[in-house]
């Protein structure tokens, strides 16, 4: 079990910067952060571009995977992102994690730019994958889609991740499950049920199974796909206290999950907590885990 923190990119870079350190020096495997342009509950306070946070995050760390969690076409087109993530690779030596997700159809994100885009965004996920994994694979990219067109385009001069930098695919359905099986070298679910806390988890139980009938669809050694449990989805905060963050990585672990992410606590209002819980786990949880 791989432990992760998220950190919403809502902090001036003096309040972000030692965050990121912090999630070095605590022992988390990885840390991420929001894409969007405004987030949720959030839309009306401060927000940072995901691109420039995570390129300062690399500098300030050594060792740390980083990554989007996740990025997605409502906003992105598969071109400037691949130049972009060729920078952060370059910058971070081979530290960067793409994840992908397909977008809502309702939120900040789409609304901003009046609604436009929104229609068929499962073939539009699988298109912006197709060609962010062409692209970042290959430096002579000719693509052309519904949704995207690529004409000779150059990305030289590659990853220093080889083939290129991992994709972590967000999918609850059956195509984007496919999608991932295919291209992914992780999954993220968010679960389908979120009324409690035990009807969440056997949701969660129920898309590992279908993610490993996808795999086997496609192929795919179940062992060679991580699979992510971004707990910002559940309906209880999973830094609530050393217990619960405890049980969500017991009960992660059951169902196969190789990797969990939690929020790091805020203040007030989403992921409110305690940063005292999350100086606990680090000294008495994650040493852990091995």
């Amino acid at each position: 079990m791989r432990a992760g923190i998220t950190i919403l990119p809502g902090y001036r870079w003096a309040e972000a910067e030692p965050r990121w350190r912090a999630a070095e020096a605590y022992g988390f495997a990885h840390a991420w952060t929001f894409d969007h342009l405004g987030w949720g509950p959030l839309v009306d306070r401060p927000w940072y571009g995901s691109v420039p946070t995570l390129t300062a995050a690399s500098v300030v760390t050594s060792r740390i995977e980083l990554g989007f969690m996740v990025a997605s076409p409502n906003f992105r087109h598969p071109l400037p992102f691949a130049r972009e993530v060729l920078a952060l690779d370059d910058v971070s030596d081979g530290r960067i994690t793409v994840g992908i997700g397909a977008g809502g159809m309702g939120g900040y994100d789409v609304k901003v730019f009046g609604g436009a885009g929104v229609a068929s965004p499962a073939r539009r996920y699988e298109e912006f994958v197709e060609l962010l994994d062409a692209l970042l694979t290959n430096d002579r990219v000719d693509y052309s889609g519904e949704y995207y067109t690529a004409i000779d385009a150059r990305t030289a001069p590659g990853c220093v991740q080889r083939p290129r930098t991992p994709f972590v695919l967000a999918a609850n359905g059956p195509r984007g499950m496919a999608l991932a099986a295919r291209h992914g070298q992780g999954w993220v679910p968010l679960g389908t049920a979120r009324d409690s806390l035990e009807s969440w988890w056997a949701s969660l139980a129920e898309l590992s199974a279908r993610f490993d009938d996808a795999l086997a669809a496609a192929s795919r050694d179940r062992a060679a796909v991580r699979r992510f449990l971004q707990t910002d989805a559940a309906p209880v905060f999973s830094l609530s206290s050393v217990e619960c963050y405890r049980d969500f990585l017991g009960r992660a672990g059951e169902l196969g999950f190789t990797d969990v992410l939690a929020p790091w606590p805020r203040h007030n209002g989403p992921f409110a907590g305690d940063e005292a819980i999350l100086e606990t786990v680090a000294s008495d949880v994650l040493p852990t885990l091995g």
